[in-house]
């Protein structure tokens, strides 16, 4: 009865960290498009909240075979305007 007790605890945490990751992708996408509309102001961007989401999320990715992000740096955000706009 031990290992299935020690399998539900293992699914029990792979789903709780899926949900913070999920949680935290979305943090993410708003935060990338916080900086999207600055950008298209001609606003100087910081990348800096984007980037911590995104370390937080890595660091789940890695304990749990998550698919990892990349960092976003000010030219990526530069670059992506200047193709869409």
């Amino acid at each position: 009865m031990t290992v299935h007790l020690q399998i539900a605890e293992q699914v029990k945490k792979h789903r709780e960290a899926q949900k913070q990751f999920l949680a935290l992708d979305a943090q993410r996408e708003r935060a990338i498009e916080a900086v999207l509309e600055l950008a298209k102001s001609n606003k100087t961007i910081q990348t800096t909240e984007i980037n911590e989401i995104t370390k937080q999320m890595n660091q789940i990715a890695m304990q749990f075979q998550f698919p990892p992000r990349k960092l976003v740096t000010p030219e990526m955000v530069t670059n992506y305007i200047n193709e869409r706009y």
